[in-house]
């Protein structure tokens, strides 16, 4: 069927055809994970994703590929869960960010915009990985740019687009050894063919023969089903627990006390026409202010600041055009009444408003002004009752029910931080994999609050990280301190393998037990007593550390007191504590610190 051009009815009939292709092959995904752990998660995480962006787009009733693609990419943002999740995220918000201007895309523009994709995804990851789902994208979008000008149907091009992408995939085992050497091709890359054959599927007869597993066809209708996108479970501490921290708070000690915010309206004054440098701006304000939140569009900036010296912030501002709606006030003579009120006195806070595109209107606030809130807060990741008491414990505000079973989507973090009254907020995600959904997250949340997402991969390093913690010490210090706790940390887990595989010349046998130190699996026996036993072997170096013993559902006590008495007959020197991690799948979490 010949289509020379892309109108959002047509996206959107191409994303559904495509989240239900993932949907119909996610746990084929999942079967690809390189460790044969019981809870490969890509295909979950990345058809979660696609169901929170068809949810959103279900919504949406438009003609235009920009309008449609805008309300796709804003679902799979916040529904964004594991890095394969956010990922897929990013691809088409560069998708759509092209797109936006646009009723419907030609080839030309169509293959620009999955090449815009690929480079908002690649921007998006810290240190991208070839082999994976970025590669496959890659070259199907480079692919799409060379093709597009040899061709104006749609159609031809998408064809184009998915048999590079086919390729790309089987060519991942050749870019990542570890692939070859378990067989098996990128989980990621494969989730984003799987929606790439949904598209084709769509833009074709609407009906197609679609190669699931070698030496078997299935033959495939387009039904546009897809399940709903769970919300992780809050587990959050009792709602009577105190947050205000004023009456901890002296007067004098507010350093930046002058709280600003105004307008600067680029059409006006003599600066128009000035280029405004957003970055440079918000570095000039932060040498006497902090809780800066800069949001500019071409015509007015708005502006919020807590300054020692208002007058240059006023003289920075007006280099850039009128000043507008200034409202400066003095926190320390807000916190002196508030104190002398007994804290019921206060007016009703004011907040900042949008940048008016019409007669300003009185917003209700959301949440206290930034003098009012405490100084940190703490997010964390956490499976297990046991875990997630321990996290509370260390002073943690709210635990995500999460892990590698079920990652949190960026919209639980951004809602989790949001429920805090703090200015600055750490976030544990305690996961490797939940990291890039945390990190797009604080990056919603920067207009509002400083957030820093504490790179823990696993559950003992969120534990050390929160040790670290001293609430006297400076933002930055405790961001540097918890840093270096989590790099102190060796961490150990104990499963059992799903399937037979081979990993640096280690054979591991189905539902044998095996040992993972950091990212390795460094162990495998069929008992997991002697897999614990090995494991632990390994990463206990000198003998004296502080040993860690986080217990599963499934951990029985005669096994952990045999695991106690062979440690302390052992390495009498080392120091074992044992507490109920409650975590499901793996009897056992260790944690050795020196």
């Amino acid at each position: 069927m010949s289509n020379r051009s892309l109108n959002g009815t047509d996206f959107t009939a191409m994303v559904l055809a495509g989240a239900e292709q993932l949907q119909q092959h996610a746990e084929h995904v999942n079967s690809l994970n390189v460790f044969p752990v019981p809870d490969g998660d890509t295909g979950t995480n990345m058809n979660l994703t696609m169901s929170a962006g068809v949810t959103e787009l279900k919504r949406g009733d438009s003609s235009s590929i920009g309008v449609m693609s805008g309300i796709l990419s804003k679902g799979l943002l916040m529904g964004a869960r594991g890095n394969s999740g956010v990922i897929l995220s990013q691809l088409f918000r560069g998708f759509s960010r092209y797109a936006a201007p646009y009723e419907e895309l030609n080839t030309l523009q169509f293959a620009s915009a999955l090449q815009s994709g690929v480079d908002a995804a690649y921007k998006a990851v810290v240190k991208p990985v070839e082999g994976t789902i970025l590669t496959v994208a890659k070259e199907a979008a480079k692919h799409a740019v060379f093709f597009s000008r040899r061709t104006n149907d749609i159609t031809e091009l998408m064809e184009e687009v998915l048999a590079k992408a086919k390729e790309t995939l089987a060519m991942t085992q050749d870019m990542l050894p570890v692939l070859k050497q378990v067989g098996v091709v990128d989980s990621g890359g494969q989730g984003l063919v799987y929606i790439y054959e949904g598209f084709m599927q769509q833009l074709g007869s609407g009906l197609v023969t679609v190669p699931i597993v070698k030496g078997e066809n299935v033959r495939t209708a387009y039904a546009p089903h897809v399940s709903e996108s769970p919300t992780a479970q809050v587990i959050a501490p009792s709602p009577d627990a105190p947050i205000s921290a004023q009456a901890k708070l002296e007067t004098e000690n507010i350093e930046f006390l002058y709280d600003m915010e105004f307008f600067i309206n680029r059409q006006l004054g003599e600066a128009q026409g000035t280029d405004f440098d957003e970055e440079a701006f918000r570095k000039a304000l932060s040498v006497d202010g902090d809780s800066i939140i800069v949001i500019s569009d071409d015509d007015v900036i708005k502006v919020h600041v807590h300054s020692k010296a208002p007058g240059e912030v006023l003289n920075l501002a007006l280099r850039y055009g009128e000043i507008t709606q200034i409202r400066i006030l003095n926190m320390r003579e807000q916190h002196r009444d508030l104190l002398s009120a007994g804290m019921d006195g206060a007016p009703e806070p004011e907040w900042f408003a949008e940048i008016p595109t019409e007669p300003a209107r009185v917003e209700e606030p959301s949440e206290p002004p930034a003098h009012e809130l405490a100084p940190y807060g703490f997010v964390a990741v956490a499976s297990g009752e046991g875990i997630a008491d321990i996290f509370r414990s260390l002073g943690v505000d709210v635990v995500l029910s999460g892990g590698q079973t079920m990652n949190p989507s960026t919209e639980d973090f951004v809602n989790a931080a949001r429920s805090i009254a703090a200015q600055h907020i750490f976030i544990l995600p305690n996961n490797s994999n939940i990291i890039l959904a945390a990190e797009q997250a604080r990056e919603l949340l920067e207009m509002e609050r400083l957030v820093s997402v504490i790179p823990s991969k696993t559950i003992p390093q969120g534990i050390a990280a929160a040790f670290a913690f001293q609430e006297e010490e400076a933002f930055e210090a405790n961001q540097d301190s918890m840093r270096d706790a989590v790099n102190r940390v060796k961490s150990g887990q104990v499963t059992y393998a799903v399937r037979d595989t081979t990993l640096d010349d280690l054979h591991i046998t189905a539902g044998h037990y095996i040992g993972i130190q950091d990212s390795k699996i460094v162990a495998t026996e069929e008992q997991l007593i002697a897999t614990a036993r090995l494991l632990l072997t390994k990463m206990l170096v000198n003998g004296d550390e502080i040993v860690t013993i986080l217990t599963g559902s499934d951990a029985k006590q005669e096994d952990t007191e045999l695991l106690v008495a062979w440690l302390e007959e052992n390495y009498s020197d080392a120091e074992v504590e044992v507490h109920e991690g409650g975590q499901p799948i793996y009897p056992y979490l260790f944690s050795v610190e020196t």
